[in-house]
């Protein structure tokens, strides 16, 4: 059971050094204590970060915002986007990690955007290979590897993923994906493998409609609620655990879609590795922690359970959650770097990195929210 007295330390390390999204993330979510003056007191100052300041210079006059998804930066020369934040993805991820209400302006626009087809259409032909992308956006949506996974994620991280029975539909692949999971042993009962093909990176493949697991199932899964039900949340818990059991670190995979054999998002191939402060395992380490917990896996899915045991220990000195930086790899995957959300990136709720306190305080409310979310 969590007990916020026993966090007093890493409460009043947050209350006195966060900026204005952990401290208004802090109040809504984990204390509970926030009156309606506080919280839009709190908004108006998370209005007034840099980032979301930048972002809405990059909201179209139809509601869309910046160019593509999960795409193309520059394209034969011609620069695409001024930074990361000007994809429709890391525009959405930004407004989800920030909480923006679902009734801000912005996000009920780019809402009715991704809802509307013809909109969309438009909006992916700005250059030539968006065009095949968006006729074919069904493609690989049972293993999360396609554009309109992308499209009813977001939607979903944005608040909006149990109001339309498409994004309900989403809710019901990325569960087969789980169920398909606790029917096989190991990878190869399910992937193809064509010795004589002449690939770069000759993977073994999986179909376009394979249903199979990846970050985004995870994410539609974590922040939606109507799939809910005791049986599907121990069901999901068996998988997660099935993964750890059955999946080799060296694991390696493609999806067959079209003509193309694509590697896929994140598909969850490998074991996911439990909270360590000494090892960043991937670069978004942290993320798909917070993910499956959010799902309600809870301390049923071990990967879990070791990770809070981690979690608390390492608070348990001065409620200060603090990485170990020193290691080679893991300043590969530092966060020290972070300046825009994408879904290469963890989390980052600070407007920046430059004052040595603002990742001490990501990294501790990252600690306390996975800790509210599980016990």
């Amino acid at each position: 059971m969590f007990d916020i007295k026993n966090y007093s330390k890493s409460v009043d390390f947050l209350l006195e050094n966060a900026g204005p999204v952990i401290q208004y993330r802090l109040h809504k979510e984990i204390l509970k204590d926030i009156d309606k003056n506080e919280e839009e007191n709190l908004l108006s100052r998370v209005y007034e970060m840099p980032l979301f300041q930048l972002l809405k210079t990059y909201v179209k006059p139809n509601g869309y915002i910046g160019s593509g998804m999960h795409s193309w930066d520059n394209w034969r020369g011609t620069v695409l986007h001024e930074t990361p934040l000007q994809d429709g993805e890391n525009a959405a991820r930004l407004l989800s990690y920030y909480k923006i209400p679902k009734e801000h302006p912005v996000v009920k626009n780019f809402i009715s955007v991704l809802r509307d087809e013809e909109i969309l259409r438009k909006e992916f032909s700005y250059i030539p290979p968006e065009i095949p992308r968006f006729n074919n956006r069904f493609e690989g949506i049972n293993n999360g590897n396609s554009l309109m996974s992308l499209v009813y994620t977001l939607q979903a991280m944005l608040g909006y993923g149990d109001d339309y029975n498409d994004l309900k539909d989403f809710q019901q692949i990325s569960l087969k994906g789980f169920c398909h999971i606790l029917e096989i042993q190991s990878l190869e009962e399910i992937t193809k493998f064509n010795p004589d093909a002449k690939r770069k990176y000759n993977y073994p493949y999986i179909e376009a409609d394979e249903y199979f697991p990846n970050v985004y199932t995870v994410s539609m899964l974590a922040y939606t609620k109507s799939w809910r039900s005791k049986e599907n949340m121990h069901m999901l818990s068996d998988a997660f655990n099935h993964i750890n059991t059955i999946m080799k670190p060296c694991n390696n995979m493609h999806v067959h879609i079209k003509s193309k054999y694509i590697a896929p998002c994140f598909a969850l191939i490998r074991p996911i590795r439990a909270f360590d402060t000494g090892i960043i395992d991937i670069v978004n380490y942290r993320r798909l922690l917070t993910e499956i917990a959010m799902t309600g896996a809870g301390m049923e899915t071990k990967v879990i359970r070791q990770s809070a045991n981690n979690i608390n220990e390492a608070l348990s000195k001065d409620g200060i959650l603090h990485l170990d930086f020193t290691k080679p790899y893991n300043k590969h995957y530092s966060p020290e770097c972070l300046k825009y959300p994408s879904p290469y990136t963890d989390v980052m709720l600070e407007a920046s990195y430059k004052d040595k306190n603002a990742l001490l305080c990501d990294l501790t409310f990252w600690a306390l929210e996975f800790l509210f979310l599980v016990l």
